[in-house]
């Protein structure tokens, strides 16, 4: 029993708390209780098992605070608390005890307070979801250094006959087939459902790997920074229902590898970028912004180019009427230099046209003579 490295028991619907001997257990690397119907406190004697790695803990009845016994859990690489009932405020010593964290979902429970800025010591997360708690204040989200960069090596979490890659419980469904097979490989921040202030991170930008952002149902102001293109990886962005103003930077355009945008319920304003990969997505990418216009909604912009088309065609119009009139004016001067100009010519100097009309009437008696001959000779021929 001592050696035990797996214990799952997840959707058993098991009642009651984690005995404390469970601390017995020092060799256990996963401990995975999630969708059953356990109660009460977490047992500090969880912390005494140093080699843990994965804890699913998710869509339970606990309660309470996270015991600070989790401190001495140093191998632990999965934290699933979602679904539960945890109060209290995230504790700043999760930023520093958990070097190898790659997985953090505290989502769906009664956490307030500030999001502590030692999480943004931990070097090497993946994944982070705090969606629907009571989280407030700014986000504070610094230098996340595994997010920063393109996870291209497939690192199991676990290295047994149980892998520890499950999908946490709290993921969306559409998240679910998508990523099951490449867990791993996912940078995810879901902040959703918070009351959170202030503006978007600017050190969020730096999270050039980062797949998928969630920061909608806050209270976050200010404009979507230009430099979000800088996220060239970003597969999923929800921004919606907080108070973002200003315009949508056509910077959001060179995402190439976003599939799934949500922008609504804003007070965002001006013409929707309609370039690169913007044309892909739908009027409720961006419905609930009343100053927002272009396609795909049905508000035209004032400054729309169909707007502009009348006035820049009567302009064109305007100035291929000027070169018709050059074009006919010039055909009459040219007429009038070459009928006109001999006749003037020949009116001055008599003499010159006493020479001109006689070379007229001998051509004109010797083309009237070769017709006569002409008329002849046909008759004889009959």
């Amino acid at each position: 029993m001592f050696s035990l490295q797996v214990i799952a028991l997840s959707s058993n619907k098991l009642t009651g708390g984690i005995p404390s001997s469970i601390g017995n257990c020092s060799f256990l690397k996963v401990l995975d209780l999630e969708n059953d119907l356990l109660s009460g406190h977490i047992p500090r004697s969880l912390g005494k098992l140093s080699h843990l790695q994965s804890l699913h803990l998710s869509s339970n009845q606990f309660s309470g605070e996270l015991p600070s016994s989790f401190q001495n859990l140093p191998s632990l690489e999965t934290l699933d608390l979602s679904n539960n009932s945890f109060s209290q405020n995230i504790p700043p010593w999760v930023g520093r005890s958990f070097s190898k964290l790659r997985i953090i979902t505290l989502g769906m429970n009664a956490f307030h307070g500030k999001v502590p800025c030692e999480l943004s010591n931990l070097s090497s997360l993946q994944i982070l979801n705090h969606a629907n708690n009571n989280l407030s204040g700014t986000a504070c989200l610094g230098d996340l250094k595994a997010m920063a960069k393109r996870q291209t090596i497939d690192h199991y979490l676990f290295n047994a006959k149980y892998r520890g890659t499950k999908a946490p419980a709290s993921w969306k469904a559409w998240l679910l087939p998508k990523y099951t097979k490449t867990l791993p490989l996912v940078t995810s921040i879901d902040l959703s459902g918070n009351s959170l202030v202030g503006e978007i991170p600017e050190e969020l930008m730096k999270l050039s790997g980062l797949l998928v952002l969630n920061l909608s149902g806050n209270q976050i102001s200010g404009q979507i920074p230009k430099s979000i293109s800088a996220l060239s990886d970003l597969s999923s962005l929800d921004l919606s229902n907080n108070n973002l103003s200003g315009v949508i930077p056509t910077s959001i355009s060179s995402l190439s590898f976003l599939g799934s945008l949500n922008l609504s319920d804003n007070i965002l304003s001006g013409k929707i970028p309609s370039t690169g990969h913007m044309v892909t997505f739908g009027a409720s990418s961006f419905a609930g912004n009343p100053g927002l216009c272009g396609d795909p909604l049905a508000a035209k912009c004032p400054d729309d180019y169909s707007c502009k088309a009348g006035p820049i065609k009567e302009e064109e119009a305007g100035m291929d009427d000027v070169h018709d009139r050059w074009f006919y004016l010039s055909i009459a001067s040219g007429f009038a230099a070459g009928v006109l100009g001999p006749y003037l010519i020949l009116a001055i100097r008599k003499s010159w046209a006493d020479a001109y009309f006689g070379i007229v009437d001998k051509i004109a008696h010797r083309v009237l003579n070769n017709q006569r001959l002409g008329r002849a000779a046909r008759w004889n021929q009959r």
